[in-house]
């Protein structure tokens, strides 16, 4: 796509040194959250690291960016509790993405039935010593898919007061004609009335929580082999592209949205794109703010493709 718009100026990623457990591909981390000060960075499969989540203290975080010549940063690990239950699930396909409403925790899976892709949302608490969190298997909703695309479910949580709100992966018009966002009971995930998305190309892949303003930013990806459908990208057009957006076919960016009493819209301010590293692009799959008062941006992780990062992006 040719924008109309002219270049744009990318933000650069900063990588933050990881070592141990956590920076190993089968961590293979699929959403991260903060609990008060502590980054919890949430696995795909926790079965396959003794059912353990990571976690970071956001001050090792910021010595870290503001060192460069820091060591590579050590996680800590917290117990996962009653997960066997969900991963025994049909067609099980791993935990997506975690929210936290102080104690209470909030948790998408992933799963495929009967050759059709099917949500969750689950819930549970974190204990306040960070010894474990412990999951309700028995308190959960079933999200059907809005696309008959595979490996394709809810992969973000909001939420917004008394309610969860959770966000499919996929809403490009030519592949999801009417997208939604699923809302349920903070108190027990009881089904309450969808509200209309905004159509979105390529995916979200996760959410930051909402500001004062009922603002969030959309992490929104297209990693190069994704078997998504598409046409021209509206916000390229309308926008712009950045130099390297230009050269690779990737995208990489954050996209501001806004929760509504009619729906969730798109906020009219150009999306923050990413410098890409190449052509193979990144798999972000978890993002929080850091404010701090030195600091202002984003935290982000990838899974395992190309490897585990840990990075952070300035906002501009």
């Amino acid at each position: 796509v040719t924008a109309t718009a002219g270049e744009v100026l990318e933000q650069p990623v900063i990588e933050i040194p990881i070592g141990g457990a956590v920076s190993r591909n089968r961590a293979e981390l699929s959403g991260m959250a903060w609990y008060g000060d502590m980054l919890i960075l949430l696995p795909q499969y926790p079965a396959s690291i003794e059912r353990h989540l990571f976690t970071l203290p956001k001050q090792a975080i910021v010595d870290a960016l503001q060192n460069p010549n820091a060591k590579p940063l050590r996680a800590g690990v917290v117990r996962l509790i009653g997960a066997e239950a969900l991963e025994e699930l049909e067609g099980f396909e791993g935990f997506e993405a975690i929210a936290f409403d102080g104690d209470r925790a909030y948790l998408t899976v992933e799963t495929m039935r009967n050759n059709a892709m099917v949500g969750y949302v689950v819930t549970g608490v974190m204990t306040p010593d960070l010894s474990g969190l412990r999951l309700y298997p028995t308190v959960r909703n079933e999200i059907a898919a809005q696309t008959a695309m595979t490996n394709m479910s809810e992969e973000a949580l909001l939420i917004a007061g008394d309610r969860v709100i959770t966000l499919y992966e996929g809403n490009g018009q030519l592949i999801n004609p009417q997208p939604v966002a699923h809302v349920f009971d903070a108190t027990d995930l009881s089904r309450l009335d969808p509200l209309p998305l905004a159509h979105l190309d390529f995916r979200i892949t996760d959410a930051t929580p909402l500001d004062d303003d009922n603002r969030f930013w959309a992490l929104n990806t297209f990693y190069p082999g994704d078997l998504l459908k598409f046409g021209p990208d509206p916000l390229a057009i309308k926008y712009g592209m950045g130099a390297t957006h230009r050269r690779h076919s990737a995208v990489e960016r954050l996209v501001q949205m806004e929760l509504t009493p009619d729906g969730i819209i798109l906020v009219e301010r150009p999306p923050i794109q990413l410098q890409l590293a190449d052509g193979r692009g990144r798999n972000w799959e978890g993002i929080v703010r850091l404010e701090t008062p030195a600091l202002a941006g984003f935290l982000m992780v990838t899974d395992k493709r190309p490897r585990t990062i840990l990075a952070f992006v300035a906002d501009p």
